[in-house]
């Protein structure tokens, strides 16, 4: 029994033996055929022809010579395709292999080994793209992670077979099957889509609102426009990664969607007042804008559900786009950005009124943001003037123009009452405070008195 097994384990060694042999030998004499010396430096000619075209591109093109300034009309797009430079490399490499392999094919009639190297090319370019556009720690990690460990395997010709398995695991109830590959497949491309949406989304907003020729209201809506038409795209292709019949989500569509109306109406309302507010140019980007319940900023963004206003403090306030169109509030700057303000103050009752209105006015004249001149309106000069009597002094009121707003980097308001207060003390005037004057009536005998 024992020699049995003795002579059968012998059979298995020199079997297997026998076998890595043939295999080596097999290996070796492809290794040192012509056709493998004709792949190989196909591959090396290849390589280096891609690897010099990319160099004289690189070169020769104005957006690959330097990296663009922030002084560029469109910064975002010059830096994307001054990036671009990176893959430029994969990219011929990969194109060139693709050519390679025809001609290997039809000349040698086999390829595999330059087909392997246009796999490799393509994992070279996977991992280029993640480390030079994604900026998303989660997209990179998954393009590192998950991406270039399926291209290997495709490579290789081991993705079916792993697709395959993890198929196998699923999940049933009813006519619904959820299998393991179907969520990662989800998973993985919705994040893509996603990731890519939202790229694509700010640079064809910003090439949008850089078109001069249309008016910034045109240019906001049809950024809107943008927006809401690449989102719906994204979702489609996303149902359909996930392999949901759009047919059938159409018969259900109407009454899941009468539904999601009552319990979404108020971000509806927001939606169609955000569109309301675009067409009709109530407001702007830009603006500043006094709300209902004295909330003040300066409009930055107007998006699809809220707009936002940037205050002087640093705080940015959210207001939903259905408040412009329900509510009354105050736009300073809608349709001339020139403001009128008004200083008080008090001065003494022996105060020389004509020359302290003099010195008030020249005080105003020689700020530099404050209107005044030849150019402008007699309405539009600084004036002063008296405005009542008050218990301690006169009331003085100053009023001034000028453009924007009197806050902020426009701090006018400020700079002209240090100078009115200067002016009055070269000149020996006086500031009053209130004063009491007591009279005792009928004063009482003090004892001793």
């Amino acid at each position: 029994m024992d020699d049995a097994s003795g002579q059968s384990i012998d059979q298995l060694l020199q079997g297997a033996a026998s076998a890595w042999e043939q295999s080596w030998n097999h290996v070796l004499a492809w290794g040192t055929s012509p056709e493998f010396y004709a792949q190989f430096g196909a591959i090396l000619l290849t390589v280096a022809f891609a690897w010099l075209i990319a160099a004289v591109l690189r070169a020769r093109l104005p957006f690959w010579r330097k990296e663009p300034s922030a002084r560029v009309r469109m910064p975002k797009l010059a830096r994307l395709l001054f990036r671009l430079r990176g893959i430029a490399f994969p990219v011929l490499n990969i194109f060139m292999l693709s050519i390679a392999a025809t001609v290997a094919q039809r000349t040698l009639e086999q390829n595999w080994l330059v087909l392997l190297a246009q796999g490799l090319a393509a994992v070279l370019l996977l991992y280029r793209l993640a480390d030079k556009f994604v900026t998303s720690g989660m997209i990179r990690a998954l393009a590192l992670w998950v991406g270039i460990p399926v291209a290997v395997l495709h490579v290789f010709g081991w993705l079916d077979d792993v697709t395959e398995y993890l198929d196998s695991i699923q999940l049933s109830a009813g006519n619904i099957r959820i299998s393991l590959y179907v969520l990662l497949r989800t998973l993985l491309f919705g994040a893509v889509l996603f990731w890519l949406g939202r790229l694509s989304n700010d640079v064809g907003k910003q090439a949008i609102r850089t078109r001069t020729s249309l008016d910034i209201g045109t240019r906001e809506v049809f950024a809107k426009l943008f927006e809401i038409g690449l989102y719906v795209v994204l979702f489609l292709l996303l149902l359909q990664i996930m392999g949901i019949n759009l047919t059938a989500l159409a018969v259900f569509g109407g009454a899941l969607g009468v539904g999601i109306g009552f319990g979404l109406q108020q971000i509806a309302s927001n939606f169609i007042s955000g569109i309301i507010i675009l067409l009709d140019r109530s407001i702007s980007i830009g603006d500043y804008i006094e709300l209902e319940d004295g909330r003040i900023g300066q409009l930055r963004e107007l998006n699809m559900r809220f707009a936002v206003l940037e205050t002087y403090e640093g705080k940015d306030i959210m207001v939903p786009n259905e408040q412009f169109i329900t509510t009354s509030y105050t736009n300073w700057t809608h349709k001339d950005p020139m403001q009128r303000y008004s200083l008080e103050f008090q001065v003494a009752y022996n105060t020389d009124l004509d020359l302290l209105f003099e010195n008030i006015r020249q005080v105003c004249r020689d700020h530099p943001k404050v209107l005044s001149g030849d150019d402008y309106e007699f309405e539009i000069q600084p004036d002063a003037e008296i405005a009542g009597f008050g218990d301690s002094g006169i009331d003085i009121l100053v009023e001034f123009w000028m453009m924007g707003i009197d806050d902020g980097k426009n701090r006018v308001g400020a700079d002209l009452l240090h100078g009115i207060w200067r002016s009055i003390k070269e000149h020996g005037m006086q500031i009053p405070f209130p004063q009491r004057e007591v009279r005792i009536l009928n004063p009482v005998d003090q004892p001793g008195g």
